[in-house]
């Protein structure tokens, strides 16, 4: 992702959260709910010193002058250096290996950035709000459903204890998004009754080779993105976007799922997908079809959602037809640096704001799509998120350790869990 590179002011900072801020007082989440809000300075400690991390860190930094980077935790030295130099991190609150964010977390911090790969986010989650720290998290936030439980307890803590939690799904912070859902929640477009979301892309960096001597923790979780316990899929990496806008749409998670998928043009080692195609049915009966690639060059590219509906049909992001046509013609903004504007807004202005549960099912959906595709069966969102023994989560968490992946899977053999 670019980064959001213009200053935001103040003018801009009110106006973009003032709906944001009254729509959780109207949830029963008002000024009482917060602790630790207001005017002062904001320590922040960064949990996964990558580019995604630095960058989420530049940018909360960007909407509020009053955050100070107060510490970096990484599990690569080199990384968690450069970013706490980037930051002006002393030394002594810089940290690194795999209990990196147990050393951030206790050093008095107020408010942590979660951006390690998505493997570890539920138990660095879960760690964080024990801990009584405010969570800007990036998505996905879980990439099984042993994860998605931990991450919605930990979420309904956070409430208990009026922390804030902001997750990565940036198109809920841009105002396109905002106002298009907000008319079709209104009924302007009727029920929903089917949709399409897409991300039709290109391929991440293919793994490098494992070096003599490094053992398979190490060489994962440097090549995370092609290992489905690290990743969960890029159908749960990245594409969980657009599914997100989906549930946002439709108000709930699927009732159940069914999908395909495999790898066929994938290269090297790991064991994840290059595409899915997945059915999501909900409640009311409405069937949504969710695709996703990771093709090589050469290959038509799609990044959308749209839905249609009882009277209309929505792109979701600024456009709707049928009986009451409607276009967005107010100025955009970047959701994945606005995200961090709004969060400071809401804080500093006494409301309140918790994606934890939200962030949690978009995740959950994305990996009840990949468990469907991955087995070839047909699987019901309730099974999965309170019966589903599966936990991807290696049983020795060391970067010496060895571990050898389950093989890529293979539909009618691969066992669901």
């Amino acid at each position: 992702m670019k980064q959001h590179k213009r200053q935001v002011t103040r003018r801009q900072f009110l106006k973009g959260t003032a709906a944001a801020v009254a729509s959780a007082a109207l949830a029963g989440v008002g000024t009482h709910y917060v602790y630790a809000a207001g005017s002062g300075t904001v320590k922040v400690g960064l949990i996964g010193a990558g580019g995604r991390g630095t960058g989420a860190a530049g940018q909360l930094m960007a909407a509020d002058k009053e955050i100070m980077m107060w510490a970096v935790g990484d599990v690569w030295p080199e990384k968690a250096a450069s970013s706490a130099a980037k930051f002006k991190v002393s030394q002594e609150q810089t940290f690194s290996g795999l209990d990196a964010y147990q050393k951030v977390l206790a050093c008095g911090c107020d408010l942590v950035i979660l951006a390690t790969p998505p493997g570890f986010r539920a138990q660095h989650f879960e760690a964080a709000i024990k801990a009584g720290k405010h969570v800007f998290m990036e998505k996905p936030v879980c990439v099984d459903p042993a994860g998605y439980r931990k991450v919605v307890a930990a979420a309904e803590l956070a409430a208990q204890k009026k922390l804030f939690v902001v997750a990565g799904t940036q198109r809920r912070h841009q105002p396109n998004y905002q106002e298009t859902m907000k008319r079709i929640h209104d009924g302007q477009i009727g029920e929903i009754v089917g949709g399409q979301c897409y991300w039709i892309g290109s391929p991440v960096k293919p793994p490098g080779t494992q070096a003599p001597g490094q053992g398979d923790i190490d060489y994962q979780i440097h090549n995370w993105y092609n290992f489905v316990w690290t990743c969960g899929d890029h159908i749960v990496e990245q594409h969980v976007h657009n599914i997100d806008i989906i549930l946002w749409a439709m108000g709930s998670p699927p009732v159940k799922a069914i999908g395909l998928g495999g790898r066929q043009t994938r290269q090297g080692a790991g064991n994840i997908y290059d595409h899915f195609g997945i059915e999501y049915e909900f409640a009311n009966g409405a069937r949504i079809a969710s695709y996703c690639s990771q093709f090589p060059k050469g290959v038509a590219h799609r990044v959308s959602e749209n839905i249609v509906a009882s009277k209309g049909a929505s792109n979701c992001s600024g456009t709707i037809t049928g009986d009451k046509p409607w276009k967005f013609e107010g100025k955009n903004v970047e959701g994945h640096a606005y995200e961090h504007v709004e969060m400071m807004q809401a804080f500093r202005a006494g409301g309140y704001l918790n994606e934890g549960k939200q962030v949690a099912d978009s995740s959950m959906a994305a990996v009840l799509g990949r468990m469907c595709a991955y087995t070839g069966r047909e699987i019901k969102w309730d099974w999965a998120v309170k019966e589903s023994k599966l936990d991807l989560m290696p049983p020795k968490l060391e970067l010496s350790a060895s571990f050898t992946p389950p093989p890529t899977a293979i539909p009618g053999k691969t066992e669901l869990i």
